[in-house]
């Protein structure tokens, strides 16, 4: 039975980690996600975890004692968030080129500068194309309930990938919520035995990890990568669809809101689409035929099933928490409006920047996206294709 618990996103991320048990963690806390590696250190004092955990001088170096620990055999986690994200970017290539397994929880915040300590997709959103497989969390019970698949994910023959559990950091890391948490056994059940690849300490069979790769087996090697990512998708369905028998929780590649019948849509990730399901069902009652889609898994970007779900749709709105400067809009409506460009009559489709450093989104925000929808929807006009949702004029 399911013990029903008031946990913040992090206590939440540390209790997932406590059960997983990791051989090793490595780590430097860094605002909002300190709070993770302090209540797990905790667990690891009460010797109520077998994890060897490391203290280090900074992320990068936090990153790098991961890799290393996941390459001699281990399982590995750690946590972090916004520059301490952006210290690891070099590691990040690596643990992902290496092919290795290791699970690290963000509490997303923004990027300096100017400073800012509060939730937005910007450190997650740079790290997109560094080879980690990406999923995004709405609230507490998903960020516990993604870091407990991201080890069976991680961890599967046909991936060997590098998985980031994502959640806005503040609005779900320091944010009380009731949730339900497995039994301890479940989860070691679930996840079951770390099986290591070509491990360091296993010195009847040496290995050679990170040598020089030049011309002759790069470009072979970033394929492989390709591969593994293409596999993810499949095994992220197998997995949350597992998951589903175990918890009662299923989880897909993304979450359909009302959308069978609906003209106009959103398209959102983590937080920000609670707020948008609560907009979609006032304005259902006013007979608007609106709906959303709550996209959990942004790497591998699941193209082809995101494209069939919005298909019917007249006009979708994609929100973005991170800008991408200089570019075409956010980094999640160049994918979105990508994969509807593929459909015979693809949607009306327009962006909108939102919440960066953590700016409240609220729901007349949202109701003015859905007017915008409706008017493109009627003039078949999408001027302008990228703007602004709160920002002060």
């Amino acid at each position: 039975m399911a013990k029903v618990v008031a946990y913040t996103g992090n206590m939440a991320a540390a209790e997932a980690m406590r059960q997983i048990d990791p051989e090793v963690c490595a780590a430097y806390p860094i605002t909002p996600s300190t709070e993770i590696m302090q209540i797990f250190a905790q667990f690891v004092a009460d010797g109520q975890v077998s994890t060897e955990l490391v203290p280090v001088e900074s992320e990068h170096s936090a990153m790098s004692a991961c890799v290393g620990a996941a390459a001699a055999g281990g399982r590995v986690m750690t946590a972090t968030s916004s520059q301490g994200l952006a210290l690891m970017w070099e590691i990040l290539y690596i643990a992902a080129s290496l092919r290795q397994p290791v699970v690290m929880a963000v509490a997303n915040r923004a990027l300096s500068g100017p400073l800012n300590i509060h939730g937005d997709h910007s450190d997650t959103m740079g790290a997109r194309d560094s080879g980690w497989i990406q999923l995004y969390s709405e609230n507490a019970q998903e960020a516990y309930d993604n870091l407990i698949q991201a080890v069976r994910i991680g961890e599967h023959p046909r991936v060997r990938l590098p998985v980031m559990v994502c959640y806005d950091g503040f609005i779900i890391s320091h944010s009380i919520e009731r949730m339900e948490l497995l039994e301890d056994e479940e989860v070691k059940g679930f996840i079951g035995e770390h099986h290591s690849l070509y491990p360091l300490l296993d010195v009847d069979n040496p290995m050679t990890h990170g040598p020089v790769d030049l011309q002759n087996y790069y470009t072979e090697h970033k394929r492989q990568q390709v591969e593994a990512m293409k596999h993810a998708g499949h095994v992220i369905l197998e997995v949350g669809a597992e998951y589903g028998r175990l918890a009662g929780r299923p989880y897909g590649l993304f979450e359909k809101y009302r959308l069978e019948d609906a003209e106009l849509g959103v398209a959102v990730l983590s937080s920000a689409a609670g707020t948008t399901k609560e907009v979609v069902d006032e304005l259902r009652l006013r007979g608007v035929k609106a709906g959303a889609l709550k996209l959990r898994v942004f790497r591998p970007f699941p193209a082809a099933e995101l494209a069939k779900a919005l298909s019917g749709l007249k006009a979708v709105a994609v929100l973005d928490r991170a800008d991408s400067f200089g570019a075409m809009g956010g980094p999640v409506f160049i994918e979105v409006r990508s994969a509807l460009l593929g459909l015979p009559k693809p949607p009306l489709c327009i962006n909108y920047i939102y919440g960066l450093g953590g700016r409240d989104l609220l729901m007349v925000d949202i109701e003015r996206v859905y007017d915008r929808l409706a008017e493109v929807a009627k003039t078949g006009k999408v001027e302008p294709l990228h703007d602004y949702l709160t920002v002060r004029t």
